[in-house]
């Protein structure tokens, strides 16, 4: 997919989207509600290295997940379960997140680890079951075989009801409680089960297969917002936020995940006009049901959106830029975080 090219513009606040085929759509960047003072983080924070961050982070996570799920018996199993969330191309942007949003409270990475660990676990697990021939039946993913498609469908269904619970388990075992208060811990647990469960990921996917141009808004909300909003709450509960700034979170997060769907959106509409792909997935996207110039715009809500969640946290200073920038990277696809992580 090609990236976002954002030309930013002078004091007039009007950017130009590039998109594929030769796409341009201005659309208005309102600052108008913002204060002076963070208006100032915003522009300091657009400076922020998220590429080396990142890249770092990565290296981190890989490692850690890599040692937290070793090849035991069944074998097979394990397998299955490494092959998905150890993936080549895999972002990790919601344990990014998770432990960005940790940091912007003072806490510590080493608290933050292992349920970063456990979101990428359960991220995996909803994406091996969403490819599944009776949910989306994709026989790829990330350019690579679906889990399905490698192990079979009976061993890809195991392997996402094994990673589930793994990754509460990791929790549980591998946060230093000198670090992070029980109870603290216990609303992350819940909070995970929320985010997956049966009011959060599983009714979007319901919906999915249940089909309908009509429902694609809360599809997406549901799919991809709440991961987006599970990682930074997350983050905030490890690090003892206060309830409001919980609140701040989770509303950034829902943002920031329903702003990456979107773009997704974009330039897979894109692809299709150029022939890249075969639009098996009809109905289901928010630039084709609205049309790509009202996609754009709702990314740009999006975006500033998740910004206005944030300027309430300048008084963490330098803290609160990684989340900034993940605003921005969601909108405008500025590295390929692959080559990032090296």
């Amino acid at each position: 997919m090609a990236p976002f090219a954002i030309a930013t513009l002078g004091t007039s606040q009007t950017c130009i989207i590039p998109k594929p085929a030769n796409l341009k759509v201005p659309i208005r960047c309102s600052a108008a509600s913002s204060s002076p003072s963070s208006i100032s983080t915003r522009s300091k924070a657009s400076d922020f290295d998220l590429r080396t961050y990142w890249a770092s982070l990565m290296v981190q996570i890989n490692q850690k997940l890599d040692e937290a799920i070793p090849v035991q018996f069944p074998p097979q199993i394990y397998e299955a379960m490494r092959y998905s969330v150890l993936a080549k191309g895999v972002k990790r942007a919601p344990p990014v997140m998770c432990i960005s949003a940790c940091e912007l409270f003072g806490g510590s990475r080493l608290a933050a680890f292992p349920t970063a660990c456990a979101l990428e676990m359960v991220h995996a697990a909803s994406l091996i079951h969403d490819d599944l021939p009776c949910m989306d039946d994709s026989p790829s993913r990330r350019g690579k075989p679906s889990n399905h498609t490698i192990y079979g469908v009976d061993m890809a269904i195991l392997a996402g009801d094994a990673l589930f619970p793994l990754g509460f388990r990791h929790i549980v075992s591998q946060t230093p409680s000198d670090l992070v208060p029980e109870p603290n811990l216990l609303r992350v647990i819940a909070e995970m089960a929320r985010s997956v469960g049966s009011t959060g990921m599983a009714a979007g996917q319901f919906l999915d297969l249940e089909g309908g141009s009509n429902a694609v808004e809360f599809i997406q909300e549901k799919k991809f917002g709440e991961m987006g909003e599970c990682s930074a709450v997350c983050g905030g509960l490890l690090a003892g936020a206060e309830d409001n700034e919980i609140e701040r979170l989770r509303r950034y997060g829902r943002a920031v995940g329903l702003l990456y769907a979107v773009v997704d959106d974009i330039l897979e509409d894109g692809l299709k006009v150029e022939g890249g792909v075969d639009g098996k997935n009809k109905g289901k996207s928010y630039a084709e049901v609205n049309g790509v110039e009202k996609a754009i715009k709702k990314a740009e809500e999006l975006r500033e959106k998740a910004k206005e969640e944030l300027d309430g946290f300048e008084k963490y200073g330098e803290r609160v830029f990684p989340l900034y920038s993940f605003v921005d990277y969601a909108f405008d696809r500025s590295f390929n975080v692959d080559d990032a992580s090296g």
